[in-house]
């Protein structure tokens, strides 16, 4: 009889706050560099913004307390010669970031505890294989020390920090720039997006492409394309009329979209937030002013309109606190930092309730920090998905171990002898030093039979030289 109007969601009053000026970061000059990025990134320690610098590029990184305005001569991480264009902290490790330049290296740092106390240009290693600038950096969700970089040399590589080595390396896949690479929840597929308006889902292990779609969205501008926790990808780019529009698309039949949305004609690329255990996704464009919040579910349209934080001031980059990072006793979903011209803005979402207990259907379980696989093991072929941890009584930051760079020496690789060659190889050596010493008593005798015949020689030169003086006088 009755038909249901409004669906029914926990997060259709989500609302955003921006928070007091005296806990905004002021006086930070943002870089001005003409690149799609986020400019910042967030964990439960520090906020990293990249900034404006001379003759090189340079990013800050703050304790999450350290608000107010920050002095001029505050320290940054200034190790590149070209301007950074992304960075990403690691998400095993609170104290590890990495930099991505157009002087085409990677960069790992390992942020001291409390944070910088002097300007730091030495990073732990530098990862060189990029021939043009590095635009994308982002770290795998599962194994420890592996990182995906994506240069506008049109290569995606796969590194492992621990040794400093490009294990996988793609190069024959993207024609064109690419805009965005994401990995799924488990880390064993990536997504990208690419200038030549094709999406594709990529085995980087198998360095094969298992899906693609060209024409995602027709329009010129930039896309960008993420992995959702059930396996989806979701996209956003621009219509053929400069639409921004955003759609969702199962890799299993990418001929047509589950769902597709036009929002509206702003020409700012959308870079999408998401939050895998309540599954919001946040769209926020650069140079917009507002954040759109969208749900996704089994239901149709399958991406449902939640609402739109609006401020007076457009963006000029964003970064998202990871679910360890929020304030469960505020009923907190999302924290973002936002980036004006000259300082960072925290914003807090959150859902209204009115008890004070902890609300276990906002806060499931959450990726913790701690990996499921080390390196070897994922390039090994396996897989793992994420530790998750309770929220339940706040998160508690544990000791993060340093980062070890342990460079390969090529000599040990070379392949153990079998135990007869090792025999062999033994005595031949044993024979080879007997006859080398019966070789350097023969030398000694012939240096003594010398030094004799000399020093009779000398005698003989002396009575010569005695006899030619008495004839002259």
């Amino acid at each position: 009889m009755f038909r249901r109007v409004v669906r029914q969601s926990k997060f259709r009053h989500v609302f955003g706050q921006a928070v007091k000026n005296d806990q905004c970061y002021d006086d930070i000059r943002v870089s001005r560099v003409t690149w799609d990025s986020a400019f910042c990134a967030v964990n439960p320690k520090f906020v990293a913004i990249i900034v404006e610098a001379s003759g090189g590029g340079a990013f800050l990184v703050l304790p999450l307390h350290k608000t107010g305005r920050i002095d001029k001569a505050y320290p940054t991480v200034c190790g590149h010669t070209g301007p950074v264009l992304d960075i990403d902290w690691c998400p095993h490790n609170d104290q590890v970031i990495a930099s991505g330049s157009e002087d085409c290296t990677i960069m790992v740092w390992q942020i001291p505890e409390n944070g910088l106390v002097t300007s730091m240009s030495e990073p732990v290693v530098v990862l060189e294989g990029h021939s043009k600038r590095v635009g994308i950096i982002t770290w795998h969700p599962t194994a420890r020390n592996i990182l995906l970089s994506a240069g506008c040399d049109n290569m995606i590589m796969i590194w492992n920090v621990g040794t400093g080595e490009a294990l996988i390396t793609l190069e024959d896949m993207h024609p064109d720039v690419i805009y965005s690479a994401c990995w799924n929840r488990s880390g064993s597929l990536i997504c990208t997006a690419c200038k030549d308006k094709k999406v594709r889902v990529i085995d980087p292990r198998k360095e094969e492409i298992i899906a693609e779609k060209d024409k995602a969205h027709e329009g010129a501008r930039p896309m960008r394309a993420i992995f959702l926790s059930d396996g989806n990808v979701f996209t956003t780019g621009f219509s053929r009329m400069s639409e921004r529009q955003l759609a969702l698309w199962n890799p299993q039949n990418m001929e047509e979209p589950i769902s597709v949305h036009e929002m509206d004609t702003s020409n700012g690329v959308l870079l999408p937030f998401y939050d895998p255990d309540t599954n919001v996704v946040y769209l926020c464009g650069k140079g917009d002013s507002s954040i759109r919040y969208f749900e996704i579910t089994d239901e149709a349209p399958y991406v449902h309109y939640l609402n739109t934080f609006t401020t007076k001031e457009p963006q000029r980059g964003m970064g998202y606190m990871t679910k360890r990072g929020l304030d469960v006793n505020k009923c907190e979903i999302a924290r973002f930092y936002k980036l004006h011209e000259r300082k960072c803005e925290p914003i807090i979402m959150t859902v209204p309730r009115k008890s004070d207990l902890f609300q276990d259907d906002l806060y499931p379980d959450t990726a913790g920090p701690d990996p499921a696989l080390e390196a070897e093991e994922w390039f090994e072929g396996k897989n793992g998905e994420p530790i998750l941890i309770s929220l339940k009584h706040g998160y508690i930051p544990g000791k993060n171990r340093d980062l070890k760079v342990v460079k390969k020496n090529i000599l040990d690789n070379k392949p153990k002898m079998m135990d007869q060659t090792q025999q062999c190889c033994w005595s031949f050596k044993h024979l080879t030093v007997a006859k080398g010493e019966a070789k350097l008593d023969e030398v000694l005798k012939e240096i003594k039979s010398l030094r004799e015949l000399v020093s009779s020689q000398e005698k003989r030169i002396a009575k010569l030289e005695e006899q030619l003086s008495q004839m002259d006088i």
